[in-house]
């Protein structure tokens, strides 16, 4: 199902910000933590919020922004960051955000690509532009964030502190550029994901129908991006104390007292902040009886720790595990009480991870495995029932397009007349019963000699092993003859010294898997100490590294 019809009034973002300053002028906008103190918090109103992204948007103004102008945002997340987008999307220019994990190439190299005319960075990325001239030579207009301009012609918050009238957003047409969010780079090169205003607007109606987010509710903002939906659903955004590069390195208890503090009711995180958070909760029997919903995503994640979850949050809450990606976001939704009942059950027997169905709003098909660009939908495209197959959507919340990269958009898009499907590059099944059972990356598929394996169901029943913490099967060799490899770091954190008690617990992990059939088709376990993973979630495995790592040594 979708929804086949975009706003017809002005679809500027920003005016959700602006809405909700009528309708609540006094209420908790957006909260983050400020030098100065242990676990103190600045805190704005809707009113603080409107005014400061009206002063920004003016000041940028007379600084010769204008709409449509791409500026490049490098900000901590919290009050400056969230007032500087809406600022922005209110001006009608295009904030890009790439994240820094990627890398100093890789984010000299995005910046290069995109060909900002504007940088609003921290004063280190301006360093950079001063001694990596090349990359920046598109920017005529520079901001430093903070009070001091370095480098730069103005500085942020001088331009955020004037006064003056609410600033009226831009009339924005739904197809009009709205924002370019990059992705991490985690599952191949990172792009440029192109959203429209209309897009965001469909994004916060199907996250509405989905989700009970209540206007006037508390959001904890664990992942930035996220963030950028609380306003437009009428929800403060409380940003904790964190390093949001660094998820997996978070304080569980500065987690959950930001949660507990401003009586938190909905939060969306990577799991890796929740497997810090969840057993720090229960070693001290508490339970964060506010939170109740947690949307958990950016990996798939194991039933076990929403098992954990659902204990932990108020009694009568849920926890989510949404499937989707930067370019579409939500495709599927499912239940927590489901996860953690029949689903994982059948998960742990070998077929997968279950995402669950799609969202309203959304299309989603299964389609042909292959490599190749598909310039036109055609309905012979599908598989069978029950085969696996490329996962596709469609719908308003899906991007049309990746910036300034046609070869990435021929090999993800496919044109059905004046819409669009997007390739997830994920691989899937159908059930009886209608729902995703997601089967891994298509890049990380295994063809051997006796066809086709892929690594989710098959990492999902070893991982039921005591000594495992993480596993990955990657394949070796040419494809078609591909060896499977079952990469394996042990929850103890420590690999056996000798090479007699390695081959012992190896040998143990191989039985345990041998009841699946693609379990018993994995030749050989190779212990790690530490596994390569994603830069923003910190929870995807860089399986690329793993089997590069892997092919060394079994040379």
């Amino acid at each position: 199902m979708t929804t086949g019809v975009l706003p017809t009034e002005s679809s500027n973002v920003a005016r959700f910000v602006s809405r909700r300053c009528e309708e609540a002028p006094g209420e908790l906008a957006v909260a983050a933590p400020q030098a100065g103190g242990h676990a103190s918090f600045a805190q704005w109103t809707w009113a603080d919020l409107e005014q400061r992204s009206s002063a920004l948007a003016r000041g940028l103004r007379a600084l010769g922004l204008a709409a449509e102008d791409r500026v490049c945002v490098f900000v901590r997340p919290g009050l400056e960051w969230i007032a500087l987008i809406h600022g922005l999307f209110k001006l009608g220019a295009v904030p890009v955000l790439i994240d820094p994990g990627m890398g100093r190439r890789g984010v000299l190299g995005a910046i290069e690509r995109v060909r900002p005319r504007a940088l609003i960075a921290v004063p280190t990325v301006h360093a950079a532009r001063v001694l990596q001239p090349a990359a920046f030579r598109s920017v005529e207009i520079a901001v430093t964030s903070g009070r001091h301009r370095l480098w730069t012609s103005a500085a942020l918050l001088p331009l955020m502190e004037q006064t003056g009238e609410a600033f009226a957003p831009i009339p924005r047409a739904a197809r009009d550029p709205a924002a370019i969010l990059f992705t991490s780079g985690s599952t191949g090169p990172a792009k440029g994901v192109c959203y429209e205003h209309g897009m965001f607007q469909a994004q916060v109606e199907m996250l509405r129908a989905t989700y009970d987010f209540a206007p006037g509710s508390r959001d904890l903002a664990c992942f930035p991006l996220f963030a950028l939906f609380g306003p437009a659903l009428g929800m403060a955004s409380v940003f904790p104390e964190m390093d949001f590069t660094r998820p997996a390195g978070c304080d569980p208890s500065k987690i959950a007292g930001a949660i507990e503090r401003f009586q938190v009711r909905s939060s969306f995180g990577s799991p890796a902040i929740w497997r810090r958070v969840i057993p720090w909760c229960e070693a001290r029997s508490l339970r964060l009886d506010s939170l109740r919903q947690l949307l958990i995503a950016g990996a798939p994640v194991e039933a076990d720790l929403v098992r954990r979850a659902r204990d932990v949050i108020a009694p009568g809450g849920e926890v989510f595990t949404p499937y989707g990606a930067t370019e579409a976001l939500p495709v599927t939704h499912v239940e927590g009480a489901l996860l953690a009942g029949e689903l994982g059950t059948r998960a742990s027997l070998g077929e997968g991870t279950c995402v669950g169905r799609a969202v309203w709003g959304v299309d989603l098909r299964l389609i042909r495995i292959g490599d190749v660009a598909i310039e036109h939908w055609d309905d012979e495209l599908f598989v069978q029932p029950g085969e696996a197959g490329e996962i596709c959507v469609r719908g308003d919340n899906v991007t049309r397009e990746y910036a300034f990269d046609p070869q990435a958009t021929a090999l993800a898009k496919i044109r059905d007349g004046d819409r669009v499907w997007h390739r997830m590059g994920d691989l899937g099944r159908f059930d009886a019963q209608g729902q995703l059972w997601f089967l891994g990356r298509k890049s990380h598929r295994l063809e051997t000699a006796s066809g086709m394996l892929f690594p989710v169901p098959i990492e999902n029943v070893f991982r039921l092993h005591a000594a495992i913490g993480r596993c990955a099967v990657v394949g070796l060799g040419q494809r078609g003859s591909e060896r499977p490899i079952l990469i394996v770091e042990l929850s103890s954190g420590k690999i056996p010294r000798r090479n007699k008690d390695r081959e012992r617990v190896a040998a143990e992990i191989l039985q345990a898997g041998a009841a699946l059939s693609g379990g018993a088709s994995v030749e050989r376990v190779l212990f790690k100490r530490d596994f390569p993973l994603d830069v923003r979630h910190q929870a995807k495995i860089d399986r690329i590294a793993l089997k590069h790592w892997a092919q060394e040594q079994v040379l």
